[in-house]
């Protein structure tokens, strides 16, 4: 009896310090959400688009910024279309598929079109879901937002929670204590993404900046610098913008 009373109590317990962790991340959340620009204005969304320029740095003989364009769309729809004078880029997910196209602009015969591998597919899936939902309410996707305690960023109090969603796809997101400011993202490779800089389109704050940053094998460090000019919300983009190409086609 005693053994079985003091197994009750441990999980009492341990019982205890989920329940206070879930409350942590909830509050947590709150506060970004609020940050963002409220619960009305974050509902609403139910599309995203950004434009802008694509530049890579630490890559010898890169290429002069690329045009970007991205788009997001509820519920599991995304676009990524890249356009420089060597290479036009165009990578899409429509539900639970997804495809990227490739061409030389200077001769549109030269293309070639890929259909996407599943775990590529749920890395688009869980970016999209990321970028429409303002880190609310993960588990209803079978996710979950795993506290992971508090810490120093930048000088910063910040709480560290990774946003899972699936055993081999997770972003650990640093949120300044006080604010709700994002100051960093960890992905589960290690690269890591800061934001800089805002625009805010219908009381939402997006990122001006988003720089993606990969340390390479030789201890090199490679990034990827998107710099938004502008960002629009809740356009309705047709099916067809997501729809993967015949295979025979040229478009």
């Amino acid at each position: 009896m005693k053994t079985l009373l003091r197994v009750s109590l441990l999980l009492l317990l341990g019982l205890g310090f989920t329940i206070t962790a879930m409350a942590d991340v909830a509050a947590t959340i709150a506060k970004v959400r609020a940050h963002l620009g409220g619960e009305a204005a974050l509902n609403g969304v139910n599309s995203v688009r950004f434009t802008g320029k694509l530049t890579l740095t630490g890559v010898p003989n890169a290429e002069a910024p690329a045009d970007i364009e991205i788009i997001f769309q509820r519920p599991n729809h995304q676009r990524i279309l890249a356009s420089s004078p060597a290479r036009i880029e165009t990578t899409a997910l429509d539900d639970y598929e997804a495809w990227q196209r490739v061409a030389d602009p200077a001769n549109p015969a030269d293309w070639s079109l890929t259909l996407l591998p599943v775990d590529q597919v749920k890395r688009l899936r869980a970016n999209t879901w990321e970028s429409l939902n303002f880190f609310k309410n993960i588990e209803a996707k079978g996710g979950s937002a795993r506290d992971e305690g508090y810490t120093q960023i930048d000088g910063r109090r910040a709480h560290k929670i990774t946003f899972v969603h699936d055993r081999a796809i997770a972003f650990t997101r640093y949120f300044d204590v006080l604010t709700g400011k994002l100051l960093l993202t960890e992905a589960e490779g290690g690269g890591t993404i800061r934001e800089e800089g805002e625009i805010i389109v219908n009381r939402v704050t997006f990122p001006r900046r988003v720089i993606t940053t990969n340390r390479l094998p030789d201890g090199s460090e490679r990034s990827v610098i998107v710099t938004f000019d502008k960002v629009e919300v809740n356009l309705t983009f047709p099916a067809s913008t997501f729809a993967m190409p015949a295979l025979g086609s040229g478009t």
